[in-house]
């Protein structure tokens, strides 16, 4: 068993450094034809910018560079995991020629683009093409010894530099593939790396130097706008509420209370319908009050916390819905607000549209990350799409740094995750 084991990851070993050697080999053969035609249009386009020409190919140009390096950016992490961010700035979908030539002109990562052109086709093919030159040269020299040596020798004597060994005949051909065998062992160490050498100067040249911060910031923007467009939203909301119910039928319990003052003495028996319809209308209006209030902050989340607010959501439900809570604290109160809202979005989504007999809730806290999963054994194939109540959860959980993920293969289950990184008090 052990001696599978070994043979499998030997195996597992040559597949890696052959095919970091063909990625290299192939990558080095796009880089010149791709990178010199994208230099020589940049410069030219850029140098019409003043007859105007250059105003409408500048955009297609600088286009199709920042199509060539988000290529390559994809290449570095899908190969070698090597993650090389960017920090384009955003361009109004109208803006006219000018506006979108200058526009990118500005924009830092654009000449970041255009600055790695030149170092890619120079150090960047060789870089890319070292890995299949270490594995391959290694292999001719063991050919050497095989007749190899015959073709690069004349006829009538001469020496072949194979490195620094001289090759004249047989004998020093074998010299030549005991060399060959040491810088083989070197490639089956090091080629995987060489690959990864050409990503990592592509990424000194290409990345944002503050990507990070530069990604972070855009996020946080997004969720900042998301958050505002939500409360606007809630406000608007809780307005309409107001004024179509509650509101409505306290004006209507005024009228009647008017009503029943000029009835008391000419018609105590209508007087007295009028008194009861006022009270129901009372009833209704504090109900209505109450629903209100739950939908902004529900009582029994302030008081006793998130675990016990879903124990009583899932009691509310229509299907039958088991909780598990281990939840030693108490998160945030908007922490909690975000994650009572996000489960019963979720649960509504359900019942309403799942098909499902029976719903699971885990809520848990590791790790610094408060963790809810809803699942259900419904008929699955719900997706987060903009418009849905999965997209509306998943943009309110930004402003957290909280994230949503959806399981669910046609047939079912499915299940919902929330993630919200929080501590606990």
């Amino acid at each position: 068993m052990n001696t599978d084991i070994r043979r499998g990851g030997v195996r597992e070993r040559a597949r890696e450094v052959v095919l970091a050697a063909v990625r290299g080999l192939v990558l080095s053969l796009a880089v010149l034809p791709f990178g010199v035609a994208f230099l020589v249009l940049t410069l030219l386009s850029l140098a019409f910018v003043p007859l105007g020409i250059g105003l409408v190919t500048t955009p297609w140009v600088l286009t199709g560079v920042r199509a060539l390096a988000d290529t390559r950016r994809r290449l570095a992490d899908e190969w070698c995991g090597i993650r090389i961010r960017s920090a384009y700035r955003p361009l109004p979908a109208d803006a006219n020629p000018w506006s979108r030539t200058f526009g990118m002109l500005r924009d830092p990562q654009t000449w970041r683009d255009v600055l790695w052109l030149p170092v890619d086709i120079t150090a960047g093919f060789f870089t890319a093409l070292l890995p299949a030159v270490v594995l391959l040269y290694p292999v001719e020299g063991l050919l050497l010894p095989a007749g190899l040596w015959r073709a690069y020798v004349p006829g009538g004597g001469g020496t072949y530099w194979y490195a620094f060994v001289p090759v004249s005949g047989q004998a020093t051909a074998f010299g030549a593939a005991a060399l060959g065998a040491v810088l083989l062992a070197v490639a089956w160490r090091y080629t995987p790396r060489l690959l990864g050498a050409h990503f990592r100067l592509t990424r000194a040249v290409l990345g944002a130097p503050h990507g990070e911060l530069a990604e972070r910031v855009r996020v946080l923007t997004e969720t900042r706008r998301d958050a505002v467009d939500t409360s606007a939203a809630e406000l608007r909301r809780i307005e309409r509420d107001l004024h179509d119910g509650a509101q409505a039928r306290l004006v209507a319990m005024g009228m009647d209370l008017g009503t029943i003052e000029m009835l008391l003495d000419k018609d105590p028996q209508q007087a007295r319908k009028l008194l009861a319809q006022a009270r129901r209308n009372s009833t209704e209006a504090l109900e209505e009050l109450r629903d209100l209030v739950r939908g902004i902050h529900p009582p029994v989340l302030a008081e006793r916390g998130l675990g016990d607010a879903v124990r009583a959501l899932a009691l509310r439900l229509p299907l039958p819905a088991e909780v598990t809570v281990e939840l030693p604290g108490r998160a945030d109160a908007p922490v909690e607000s975000a994650a009572y809202f996000a489960v019963s979005e979720v649960l509504t989504n359900a019942v309403k549209h799942s098909g499902a007999d029976r719903i699971w809730v885990d809520l848990h806290h590791g790790e610094g990350m408060l963790r809810i999963s809803v699942t259900d054994n419904g008929k699955g194939g719900a997706v987060i799409g903009a418009g849905s109540g999965l997209f509306g959860v998943e943009r309110r959980l930004g402003t957290f740094d909280g994230v949503l993920a959806v399981s669910s293969p046609a047939g079912g289950p499915t299940m919902v995750t929330v993630e919200i990184p929080c501590a606990l008090s």
